[in-house]
């Protein structure tokens, strides 16, 4: 993502919000992970288009990775303010992902299957099973999200000029 003015790369940001549907899982181990990636450095938040309740199995999940989610409430998207928010990351598959209004917010698409399985015949140690897989995905991209926040800024690829020639080393020239 470039910067308009200086045509920098950057992915700087101070507040994230997790949207999905129900903010019952997804958006709420996102927001209890980010809490720990990023610490103070970002406000973190998450809410849903028709926010229920924290799901237990999240809750369950998250415990087992030192995370605590049993004070976490689902939130509707309406009750944030769209001024104090940098990057929106929408965690939704297979249905349709709340809107969230703000000309100022950079957004991010990680399309995530819903880890409850209400409807399938499962046993609660199979459901279990994919809401630690979702909590891992959610890290991993998180992880990556940290690493290119801390990232120096450097020149946007997609602004560089295609009429330059590449440098092109021989493997002598590199190994010297």
């Amino acid at each position: 993502m470039a910067d308009e003015v200086t045509g920098e790369a950057s992915l700087k940001f101070k507040s994230v919000l997790f949207l999905c549907v129900a903010n019952s899982a997804r958006s709420q181990m996102a927001e209890g992970l980010a809490r720990a990636i990023f610490g103070d450095e970002v406000r973190v938040q998450s809410a849903g288009s028709a926010p229920s309740r924290v799901n237990p199995l999240a809750i369950s999940a998250m415990a087992e990775v030192g995370i605590d989610l049993r004070s976490h409430r689902s939130k509707s998207v309406e009750t944030i303010d769209p001024e104090g928010v940098d990057l929106v990351i929408t965690l939704c598959a297979e249905e349709v992902c709340p809107v969230f209004l703000s000309s100022r917010a950079r957004r991010l698409h990680w399309p995530l299957q819903d880890p409850d399985r209400k409807d399938e015949a499962l046993s609660e140690q199979a459901r279990m099973e994919f809401f630690r897989a979702a909590r891992e995905q959610i890290r991993a991209r998180l992880e990556v999200l940290a690493a290119l926040r801390d990232a120096p800024t450097g020149p946007d690829p997609q602004a560089m000029p295609a009429d330059k020639e590449p440098v092109l080393l021989r493997t002598s020239e590199v190994m010297e």
